[in-house]
């Protein structure tokens, strides 16, 4: 092949385009969608009608919300799982289950602590 015959960087290009473009499509099952969709609310330091606000509007779209705090945020957890059910009480939603634990994790002065989670899951009726 001569200079003149090989396809330009640009021609390569639109030609690669051009082959994706006309493969077909792969067709995504719905569980895969749910899946790739973020179901649990990690709660931290922001105020908590910022928790109560993404946990309600996951509800809208998802069977269930997964709210998960550990150490001293488990009482925000608390409160944000308690004003969805308590003042949202005509939608229907309740505590379907609650979990807690306990993870070893290491502080920066070398030690293992040992700091408490809470998992809580909220459904719609």
């Amino acid at each position: 092949m001569t200079e003149q015959d090989k396809p330009t960087e640009a021609e390569e290009i639109i030609a690669e385009s051009q082959r994706i473009k006309d493969e077909p499509e792969v067709a995504h099952t719905a569980e895969e969608d749910a899946k790739k969709t973020r179901d649990v609310i990690f709660v931290g330091t922001k105020p908590i009608m910022t928790y109560v606000t993404a946990t309600l509007t996951q509800l809208s779209t998802q069977p269930f919300v997964t709210i998960k705090a550990r150490g001293q945020r488990i009482t925000q957890a608390v409160d944000v799982s308690q004003m969805i059910v308590k003042r949202m009480n005509t939608v229907g939603y309740k505590i379907k289950d609650v979990r807690i634990a306990s993870d070893s994790l290491l502080s920066q002065d070398g030690k293992t602590r040992n700091v408490s989670t809470m998992e809580i899951d909220i459904t719609r009726e």
